[in-house]
């Protein structure tokens, strides 16, 4: 087996693992729809609002670089990649929306974007502007590309571009990993939780895998 066969092996394997993560997070979804019944809904500010809110906006972002990606690069092994971020992360996104549509609640916060991060796991408050890893109200995601890192991705092409992309989506899925566990830290919400650990697990192995291809690239 070449070098090459391995990589797109790496990534086939990794792309069935995604849709298994995939199916087991709506599996939890609709059993977290019956045990809701008894269940408090989440409130406007609350935890499970804002990282519903906020990873759309994070989850659409990765999308976004992907597909860009998948249209600068003959990769093979990159683009399957970036097809499968782009197909997850989409549906995870429109989750994201219907849970807020059946917690009848506003898709636009009430507040600054990551003001969730900043309250407290236990006594619910707001610190002093700073959260986690010094994250705070309106200030930017963790792990968000800038417009002109996007830009920067969109200018280059080939080999330069899956450079760009696998940097920009190491750093962004680390950002995806640390809402996650943020949410994990703040809510019991039995829809909310099991998708965050699948954020996790996924995403986790995804940067392993970007990782090697990055090294293979120089």
């Amino acid at each position: 087996m070449t070098r090459k066969d391995g990589a797109i092996g790496r990534v086939s394997v990794l792309v069935a693992a995604s849709v298994a993560l995939v199916v087991v997070a709506l599996v939890a979804f609709s059993i977290g729809r019956l045990s809701t019944l008894a269940d408090p809904t989440p409130t406007d500010t609350g935890a499970e609002a804002g990282f519903s809110r906020d990873m759309q906006v994070h989850h659409l972002q990765g999308a976004e670089l992907a597909m860009i990606v998948r249209d600068e690069t003959d990769d093979p092994d990159i683009r399957l990649l970036a097809y499968d971020i782009a197909q997850t992360q989409s549906q995870q996104a429109g989750q994201l929306y219907g849970w807020l549509r059946a917690w009848e609640l506003p898709q636009a916060a009430s507040e600054p974007s990551m003001t969730w991060m900043t309250r407290s796991p236990a006594a619910g408050a707001v610190h002093d502007g700073h959260g986690e890893e010094g994250h705070g109200p309106g200030r930017p995601m963790p792990g968000l590309a800038t417009p002109e890192q996007i830009e920067e991705l969109r200018a280059a092409s080939g080999v330069e571009a899956e450079r760009i992309f696998l940097e920009l989506m190491i750093a962004h899925h680390r950002g995806a990993i640390e809402m996650a566990d943020a949410v994990l830290e703040r809510s019991s919400d039995p829809l909310v939780t099991p998708f965050a650990r699948a954020v996790v697990k996924s995403q986790d192995a995804e940067i392993a895998l970007m990782e090697d291809l990055l090294a293979e690239r120089g």
